[in-house]
């Protein structure tokens, strides 16, 4: 298996950005389309465990777009052969000063592009406010 081929990097870095991008900007559309349509597919948020994509629909057509701009440290996309990939991120917000996020996410290439199959985010404190630095 070859990792990070680099043809298949470049794919998975493109629809990281495109899903980057459609959440800070609430575009709720491209976000379910970057998400694997399965009753299997998972998300566990900062304070919510969603699972299959009924849930994760009915979370994000709900969620305020007031506040969901942030700034991404440290993102590392590792690819696996050509149709796996994992992608994991620090971020921060304004909003959330002395706190980091972390967001992994497990991605599949499926006929009609990639989409991630399963996610968590999280939040903790900043123990070190250099990180990324």
């Amino acid at each position: 298996m070859q990792i990070d081929d680099p043809t298949v990097k470049a794919e998975v870095e493109a629809a990281f950005r495109a899903y980057e991008q459609a959440l800070v900007t609430n575009d709720v559309a491209t976000l379910e389309a970057l998400f694997h349509d399965d009753p299997r597919t998972i998300r566990y948020g900062a304070g919510e465990n969603l699972y299959g994509m009924d849930a994760i629909r009915a979370f994000r057509r709900a969620r305020s777009p007031a506040g969901l701009e942030r700034q991404l440290v440290r993102t590392v996309i590792t690819t696996y052969g050509q149709d796996s990939a994992s992608a994991m991120t620090l971020f921060t917000r304004r909003g959330a000063p002395g706190r980091i996020g972390r967001q992994s996410q497990t991605w599949m290439r499926f006929s009609d592009g990639w989409k991630v199959v399963a996610a968590h985010v999280s939040l903790i404190e900043d123990a070190d406010a250099g990180v990324g630095a």
